[in-house]
């Protein structure tokens, strides 16, 4: 293959080597991700952070604890970082479609080194807050980016796992930015700028080697179909997926699926800009509109069912539990270690009981653990502060938010990212899942800014607030979340094409289409064979072009053929 350079690893990987390969690249990117998100609860408790740099506290004379004097100051630095994501995920989905996967990760790698620079060289709040808005942008064009990246080359039926693996680096990220920050509070005994000048440049590291290393992976065989680089395509799936053996023409199934379906969104959709796929205008049956929704909601539950507040404020939040400061960040990153380990349950179980359930039994654990937290904390703080009664109901309260943040790796940490690069069709696939980061900076932005307010204001009643929202996930996701679970990406657009939101629905619709287009993504199923038997060559051209995701138009094109067979046959 001339056109793709030799360099380039996918001529000495292919199969699982390969994948793995691309998924540890991804994984990189995440890590970051992660990292980014984790550092700034150390950061914050950094003395000479918030009393002489960025002067929005002071320590308390006695405790030692940092006195918050300015939530608004304090919530504004932090969520900040997700007004760029959001922005950086629009810029890196529209930029992502057009001219690719590779690139776009390159863009978004290069400006989050920009935004770590400045943020390692602030000297004030606003020089702060301009700067992590920069590194949020190019975390944003990450985000957008990554994921689809990671499904498109990974086959529908490991899908989940490969990305559980990739969240397993990303709450890594978050171990290793609390551990690390905990070793530089010893620094100096914590008063100077480098217990949290050197976390926040450490970020640097991976990001420069992940820019170094993404030009020698390949594009996504499916945004090569779709812009009309067939032959570079067929190349790559065939190096993913195999060309002997029992793997003998899987991958030129799945490359016909890609066309067909391609051509298909093509002659159903009419406009693909981010304003008609947030209104669904233009969209036809494929209900574009109704997905952004799904993505967004998704996205922004999964921040007020309590980890923001948790991966970000956790010394606040132990704090509130009676947990003595000395102790409060060893804590947390005994928090984070529980939380990377139970990201491995998810590994093992996303695709084998799918999306929806996983979601089912986090929010429930979730629920409980976080409304329980809010007792134990009540009860310990009726106690006097130090008597046995006050130690055990806060050991109790913190068991819960270990609990909770366990479940959380274990279910919702994954769901939320992979949904959204699951369901798009591949026209606007990176747009998809950029909206699906819109929602994720929304409830981030609006979770991190008003969790100080939140903490000071009711105290531990915000675990309360968390516990309420878990309990209304459960119907969400059951009534207007369709299972994409052990589905090809090419069917998602099947599951989808019902006029109606309910899953019910949908799963009826989609029954009736694939039995009315068994040729449009049958080829990628065990068994079926897009090879001619006589020549062993494959069987090329459209199959699309008398498809349809609406079932009347299909009943009615049957009928009309019922009609002309019997006056065929009457004449004859």
């Amino acid at each position: 293959m001339d056109l793709i350079p030799r360099s380039n690893v996918v001529h000495r990987l292919e199969k699982r080597s390969l994948l793995i390969a691309i998924n540890s690249i991804a994984a990189l990117s995440i890590f970051f991700f992660g990292y980014d998100q984790g550092m700034m609860g150390g950061v914050n408790g950094a003395q000479n952070y918030y009393q002489n740099t960025m002067k929005f506290g002071h320590p308390d004379p006695e405790t030692g604890s940092p006195v918050i004097d300015d939530e608004l100051l304090q919530g504004g630095i932090v969520s900040i970082y997700y007004v760029g994501t959001l922005v950086g995920c629009l810029v890196g989905g529209w930029f992502g479609d057009k001219y690719g996967r590779i690139k776009t990760i390159a863009l978004g790698t290069a400006w989050a080194i920009f935004g770590a620079c400045l943020q390692t060289s602030a000297m004030n709040h606003t020089w702060m807050i301009f700067a992590r808005l920069i590194n949020g942008w190019g975390t944003g064009i990450l985000n957008a980016i990554v994921p689809v990246w990671a499904t498109e080359t990974s086959e529908h039926k490991s899908r989940g796992q490969f990305i559980a693996i990739e969240f397993t680096l990303n709450i890594f990220g978050v171990v290793v930015a609390y551990w690390l920050e905990y070793a530089c509070s010893f620094y100096k005994a914590g008063n100077g700028s480098f217990v949290w000048r050197f976390p926040i440049a450490f970020q640097i590291v991976p990001l420069l080697f992940l820019l170094a290393v993404v030009w020698f992976f390949p594009e996504s065989p499916r945004w090569l179909v779709k812009v009309g680089r067939e032959e570079e395509g067929r190349y790559i799936l065939g190096r993913l997926r195999g060309e002997s053996g029992d793997d003998l023409g899987k991958a030129e199934a799945e490359f016909q699926d890609i066309r067909n379906v391609t051509e298909l969104e093509r002659k159903t959709a009419s406009s693909t800009t981010y304003w008609s796929m947030f209104t669904g205008r233009g969209s036809g049956k494929l209900h574009t509109g109704r997905r952004v929704q799904l993505v967004i909601w998704l996205q922004i539950m999964q921040e007020w069912i309590g980890i923001a507040g948790v991966t970000i404020y956790a010394p606040t939040i132990f704090r509130t539990a009676g947990i003595g400061n000395k102790d409060v960040q060893w804590i947390s990153g005994l928090n984070t270690i529980t939380y990377m380990l139970s990201t491995l349950i998810c590994v093992f179980t996303l695709d084998r009981i799918g999306r929806r359930w996983t979601l089912y039994w986090g929010s429930v654990v979730q629920g409980i653990s976080m409304a329980l937290a809010g007792g134990l904390t009540t009860a310990g703080q009726s106690h006097p502060l130090g008597s046995a009664a006050a130690k055990a109901y806060s050991s109790g309260a913190v068991a819960m938010i270990f609990l909770f943040t366990a479940t959380f790796g274990a279910t919702w940490l994954t769901v939320p990212w992979l949904y959204p690069a699951e369901i798009f069709p591949l026209e606007v696939r990176a747009k998809g899942n950029a909206w699906g980061v819109v929602g994720w900076s929304v409830g981030n932005g609006w979770l991190t800014l008003l969790c100080p307010v939140m903490f000071k204001a009711i105290k531990e009643n915000t675990y309360y607030v968390f516990a309420a929202a878990n309990v209304i996930t459960i119907p969400m996701v059951w009534a207007l979340y369709p299972e994409s679970n052990q589905r090809t990406l090419e069917e998602m657009n099947l599951v989808f094409a019902s006029d109606s939101w309910w899953t019910w629905e949908a799963e009826k619709n989609f029954k009736i289409l694939k039995e009315q287009n068994p040729e449009l993504v049958q080829a990628a199923q065990r068994g079926h064979s897009v090879l001619d038997p006589e020549t062993g060559l494959p069987i090329r051209g459209s199959v699309a072009r008398n498809m349809s995701l609406d079932v009347d138009a299909m009943n009615a094109r049957e009928h009309d053929d019922v009609i002309d067979e019997k006056q065929t046959f009457k004449h004859g």
